[in-house]
């Protein structure tokens, strides 16, 4: 009879901490599985091997890895205002074990995989709210005091399970529910090799698990979790289509008979607006002069080709200014406020690279909903005379 203990804990408490220790010496467990995957395994024994900046250059993935950071600095702010190492627990429960000659087992799914599936699962309008919540935490995490025991209440857990599912259950999915799974799978393979078994998990994670535990059959295969999933197209749709409308409007402008110069003073508006949202987004993220001229001078073009983007030059010039180091990582994840990762080159350069996207995507926003108020037409009968003098003109060459 396979004897199994799960504790839920708090990834900022105190209190995690001594009761991870406290169940390996009551317990005396054969193996202690902890939520971890290899690679935070390594990061928790200063074991990783930090990537090259310019492996972080070519993947392109700049506002997934902003997220990414973002993310683990606020986790890092809580632990630092409750005086604990965020993954404290684990890192006890590891050590703990080790001590003993206990076997540890890493039962988490790889972070990369997570995020991966997280990010490419999320529609545009729950990216949109991810970033003005993350932006409203960076505000508020000087403001107030956090209970962490309190949190740990499965009443407490269950209302912010709730709330993240209606605020992105997409996410949710990705962050909570695959990962349930998954951890639900290791655990049943360590059952089968171990009689006594200690679990040390997030406790959030505690219900989802317990769920898939008492009833095996519902669980998804583990393939499934962990292979990698297409994004949605939405962003080469809306590429086309902005480029559709671009071209129309030229077009229908130009067989409209109000002039060549609202021509012209269309396609300038295009560069004009384009390229001053993006070089302001980019000095937004303290980005050098250099790197929102080139912002400016490339948006306009990068606005209407879905495979590539504004902020990715602008942050090669950053980068060639700034001259990240591979030592930059570590003081990323060292840093204890959001001004000390703003002075870091290399988070420079990645915020350099997501805003000035930002810029330019919202440039294309503010053209489409202003430009027919900027050249002082009237749309309707632009498109209309356009359409009318452009099918004659068909016609004459047919």
């Amino acid at each position: 009879m396979v004897e199994l203990k799960i504790i839920g804990t708090a990834h900022v408490s105190a209190e995690s901490v001594k009761e991870v220790q406290a169940a390996i010496q009551e317990f005396s467990p054969d193996v202690v599985a902890v939520e971890l995957d290899t690679g935070r395994y390594a990061a928790l024994k200063k074991q990783v091997k930090e990537a090259s900046v310019d492996e972080v250059l070519e993947a392109q993935t700049f506002t997934q890895l902003l997220v990414q950071w973002i993310l683990a600095y606020i986790q890092r702010r809580i632990g630092l205002d409750v005086g604990v190492e965020p993954g404290a627990e684990m890192k006890a429960a590891v050590e703990t074990a080790e001590a003993r000659g206990i076997t540890v087992a890493l039962i988490d799914r790889d972070i990369r995989i997570t995020l991966r599936r997280f990010w490419r699962s999320l529609s545009l309008f729950e990216k949109i709210k991810m970033f003005y919540a993350l932006a409203a935490s960076l505000g508020h995490l000087d403001g107030g005091e956090l209970d962490i025991e309190e949190l740990k209440k499965q009443d407490v857990i269950d209302m912010a399970m709730e709330e993240f599912r209606k605020f992105s259950p997409n996410g949710a999915r990705a962050l909570i529910d695959e990962r349930d799974a998954y951890l639900a799978h290791k655990i049943i393979g360590l059952s089968q090799s171990y009689q006594r078994v200690l679990v040390v998990i997030g406790a959030g994670h505690v219900q989802g698990v317990n769920r898939y535990l008492e009833n095996p059959s519902t669980l998804p295969p583990i393939d499934s979790l962990t292979a990698d999933i297409k994004s949605r197209p939405w962003g080469l749709i809306f590429w086309a289509i902005v480029t559709f409308m671009f071209v129309f409007l030229l077009v229908a402008i130009l067989f409209s008979g109000v002039g060549i110069e609202v021509l012209v003073t269309a396609l300038v508006y295009w560069v004009l607006i384009h390229g001053i949202l993006t070089a302001v987004f980019t000095l937004i993220a303290r980005g050098h002069p250099l790197s929102a001229l080139t912002g400016f001078a490339v948006s306009w073009f990068t606005a209407l080709n879905p495979l590539i983007a504004a902020g990715w030059f602008a942050a090669i010039v950053e980068a060639k200014i700034r001259k990240p180091k591979p030592g930059d990582f570590k003081k990323i994840f060292e840093a204890e406020t959001f001004s000390q990762m703003m002075d870091i080159p290399l988070f420079r350069v990645v915020m350099v690279a997501a805003l000035a996207n930002v810029g330019s995507t919202l440039g294309t926003i503010v053209y489409f909903i202003f430009i027919f108020p900027l050249l002082s037409i009237d749309p309707g009968v632009v498109i209309t005379q356009g359409i009318e003098n452009m099918w004659l003109a068909i016609q004459g060459l047919v």
